[in-house]
Parts: C-alpha cells; structure tokens; sequence
C-alpha cells in the first residue's frame, strides 16, 4: 500500500490527522534535518501498526513535507487510518 502524507516538522507533538479535504497529515517533533523526521515518520508507524521497520519505505519527498510512503501490509486503506489516527 502507498500513502500520501503532509509532513509538518518541529510542531511540539507527534500525531496523524485526516483533514477536512481529506488528506492525511503527520505532526512530528524533529526538525527536517539529517533525515531526523524521515526516521520519526517511520517509527511512529512501526508503533502504530506494530510492524517491522523494513516493511516502510519512503518512497519519493524525502526532502520534501509531501512523502508518498510504502508500507507492505495487508490492509485496507480505511482500516489503516483507523489504526495510526
């Protein structure tokens, strides 16, 4: 499964939101540096879903707040947002 989601780095917390227009967006404590909030993305969702860290994979925005991420996981999208939301 890949996801789209809307990165906004050094906001004090970590969190997943659905916003109103539907996209999902990731709070995250790191700054964007070093690929510090790369790796937090990927933690938070290994906790989440209670996978292994080499089933995620960021797959294009690696410097960017827009990241399509692949997650190898049999489940459907919604069942997915119930879980990390």
């Amino acid at each position: 499964m890949i996801i789209d989601i809307s990165v906004t780095t050094s906001s004090g917390r970590q969190a997943f939101l659905l916003d109103k227009s539907g996209i999902l967006k990731c709070y995250l404590k790191s700054a964007p540096e070093h690929g510090k909030a790369n790796d937090e993305i990927i933690e938070i969702l290994v906790k989440k879903l209670k996978i292994a860290k080499n089933l995620i994979n960021i797959i294009s925005g690696r410097t960017s707040r827009k990241k399509k991420v692949k997650i190898d996981i049999d489940l459907e999208y919604q069942d997915l947002l119930k879980i990390i939301l």
